[in-house]
């Protein structure tokens, strides 16, 4: 039996406006906090967890933008993409033994690691009844044993978008988890396993999941895009790419109020500086704390 740890694995980076990450606060004051470039470019990272549980889970929550669609995506610049197969073989584990799959959300910089393209289709091959295979089957799960754990709303709302978020889906990251029957669709804050639990949040887009990971050392919160950023903290500083920033306001302070009392620490998804922080109140503001490294 393994002992519980988490692992934190930066799948890549891109280039996000400082004035959309930060909304209406004034460069003047983001720029204290996080640096950008001479164009207003933030690097962000796109973070993702490996739990190891005691007993012997391995769950990865989210996986990165992939490969599949950098050029409809070019406007982000990426760079330092990573191989989440190569990179998860440096540390002994193969693709089929990743035993659960929890994403936040389905924009594309989230899951596009959930597929990868069907070699078959890439060499013209054919079924052996000698057909073309299906454009269903043109993408495969990257991590074909796993449970993927993706809220109904949010699994609803890629299928169906609003205008303003339509150009974050690709239904071709998810679309293959359904068709393997890989599919478990959360309604409700639930638990995972024992060491890990997903909770509902609403604000940057509907039904965001957030694992909520217990070590005997303390809780971590993988925060998603509630709180993507050390400076997100102060719960006015909303992104612009919150499609329901009051409600981004309101989800904001219950993960900071709970996590500055009970001592938890999150994990800050797109920060490229900040990794994980535990928070403190002070009067009615909440601040990152200690930096630490959930090993």
């Amino acid at each position: 039996m393994q002992s519980m740890k988490i692992e934190l694995i930066d799948t890549g980076y891109f280039y996000a406006d400082g004035g959309a990450m930060f909304g209406a606060v004034p460069k003047s004051a983001w720029q204290r906090r996080y640096p950008s470039d001479e164009t207003n470019g933030c690097v962000l990272a796109m973070r993702s967890a490996l739990v190891h549980t005691d007993n012997g889970r391995l769950i990865l929550i989210d996986n990165g933008a992939g490969n599949k669609h950098l050029k409809q995506t070019s406007y982000y610049r990426f760079f330092n993409l990573v191989d989440l197969h190569e990179e998860l073989a440096k540390r002994g584990i193969q693709p089929e033994q990743i035993t659960d799959v929890a994403l936040t959300h389905l924009h594309f910089d989230h899951c596009g690691y959930t597929t990868l393209k069907n070699k078959a289709i890439e060499a013209n091959e054919t079924d052996e009844d000698g057909e073309e295979l299906l454009k269903h089957e043109r993408y495969v799960l990257a991590f074909p044993k796993a449970t993927h754990w993706i809220s109904r709303e949010q699994w609803d709302n890629c299928h169906r978008p609003n205008h303003i978020e339509k150009d974050s889906y690709f239904v071709e990251n998810v679309q293959a988890i359904l068709s393997a029957n890989k599919l478990r669709l959360v309604d409700a804050d639930t638990a995972l396993c024992p060491e890990v639990s997903l909770r509902l949040y609403g604000g940057h887009t509907l039904g965001q999941l957030v694992p909520y990971i217990y070590t005997p050392r303390r809780t971590f919160v993988f925060a998603g895009d509630v709180i993507p950023l050390a400076p997100s903290v102060s719960p006015e500083w909303i992104s612009a790419y919150d499609t329901y920033p009051i409600t981004s306001y309101y989800e904001k302070v219950r993960m900071l109020e709970e996590a500055a009392t009970e001592k938890q620490a999150i994990i800050f998804c797109h920060d490229a500086y900040t990794r994980c922080s535990t928070i403190k109140k002070i009067g009615n503001f909440y601040k990152t704390d200690e930096t630490i490294a959930p090993f």
